[in-house]
């Protein structure tokens, strides 16, 4: 298997620790180091935006009961550029860059050109940056730079709109990154129509609103024909990843670039077989032949290998270790514990002593499966985090492998 990591940088009590905003960063960055040095593929970093503390006062608040920010990293291609000085092997991913905020696919656009343009200078770099983008998890953040509903129609069809600018945003982003000289108009702007929505009576509403079959919607994306700088980039240095789970979009933006998938540890089996057989198809030309280990998989990790423990306390350490995490999560997500969601989760996770994980990695997992091992969750014990990526490394990894 591909053994990638994933950092949330999350910034809420765990524990009955929280962190100053320096502690996170410091933890990160000896982490990350801590990771390069373990031979980990890919640190996948979250990106977020704006202070979810301060949006709990707003009037429409999205998780209330959050303790703290969501996330600290608001700019991956900052924190990439600390991440390639610190290490040596480790290359760095962004789960996820939100393509329609901060001035939208244009400007993100360019700050991944111009990253490629410096990181590649030196022509013996052989490291990658693997930009994970989608449209954001939180609407919040994406109408503070204009992308939100704009009229009672748009309010009722938002989440179908939403996804149709995600694909438009992506079109643009991908057709600028492989050099093209772009206009808005060059894109088919959004057109809503029965096929779009899920039942008659979401689009009735939307339908009642507009009394039209077809529904023309303005573009969030206005602009003449332009090219981002610096164009000489060196495309072997980048790879794509979208994080949505439509298979139109998925195989649309495959059109212009070599574009991977991302998945989710908790998506079925026969999701993931599906989007794999589509994928093998769709992927284009220029990244080769589809390998499992485009898609990189989301998983949490909760290992105990503490010495002077039997392989019996160290599993019920972990089990522990696994309920108070996942039930900390859900309690600040929702407000209240929902035992059968931290039991959901927790049969996704990878949780027991070493023997246990190589197990359920083997039972779970196809060999040749990428996975990003997430063990910062809930957790700003540094020097336990770092701990438990050094026993994977060290006692799962081989179990797995042999």
């Amino acid at each position: 298997m591909n053994y990638d990591i994933f950092y949330s940088i999350s910034q809420t009590p765990a524990g009955g620790v929280f962190p100053s905003e320096a502690q996170m960063f410091r933890n990160f960055f000896d982490q990350v180091e801590a990771a390069d040095a373990l031979g980990f593929g890919v640190a996948w970093i979250a990106e977020s935006h704006l202070s979810s503390e301060v949006q709990k006062t707003t009037s429409k608040p999205v998780i209330p009961h959050w303790q703290g920010e969501v996330g600290l990293n608001v700019d991956f291609v900052q924190t990439a550029s600390r991440v390639f000085a610190r290490t040596k092997r480790i290359e760095c991913g962004s789960a996820i860059m939100n393509i329609l905020c901060n001035g939208g696919p244009v400007a993100a656009a360019e700050r991944v050109a111009a990253f490629l343009g410096f990181h590649g200078l030196d022509p013996d770099e052989r490291r990658r940056l693997h930009v994970g983008f989608a449209a954001g998890r939180f609407d919040f953040m994406n109408r503070a730079y204009g992308i939100g509903p704009r009229n009672p129609l748009e309010e009722a069809a938002w989440p179908v709109i939403k996804g149709q600018v995600f694909t438009r945003a992506a079109e643009m982003f991908c057709r600028l990154l492989a050099g093209e000289a772009l206009a808005s108009d060059d894109v088919a702007r959004v057109e809503l129509t029965r096929q779009h929505f899920r039942d008659d009576a979401s689009w009735e509403k939307v339908r009642s609103l507009a009394h039209t079959d077809r529904i023309p919607i303005e573009p969030f994306f206005d602009f003449e024909r332009l090219k981002i700088v610096p164009a000489e980039i060196r495309h072997d240095l980048l790879q794509l990843v979208i994080g949505s789970h439509d298979p139109e979009t998925q195989e649309y933006v495959n059109r212009f670039l070599p574009v991977q998938v991302f998945n989710l540890s908790i998506t079925r089996p026969d999701v993931i077989e599906d989007t794999h057989a589509r994928m093998t198809r769709a992927y284009h030309r220029d990244g080769g032949a589809w390998e499992r280990g485009f898609m990189p998989r989301t998983t949490f990790v909760f290992l105990n290998a503490r010495p002077g423990l039997s392989p019996e306390q160290q599993s019920r350490a972990a089990q522990e270790e696994a309920r108070e995490a996942l039930g900390a999560y859900w309690t600040a997500l929702e407000g209240t514990l929902d035992p059968s969601k931290v039991e959901k989760a927790a049969t996704n996770a990878l949780i027991g002593n070493p023997a246990e994980i190589a197990a359920q990695m083997k039972e779970r997992f196809h060999r040749d499966d990428r996975l990003m091992l997430w063990f910062d969750f809930f957790n700003h014990d540094n020097d336990r985090v770092i701990a438990n990526m050094a026993d994977f490394v060290e006692q799962v990894a081989p179990l797995v492998e042999g």
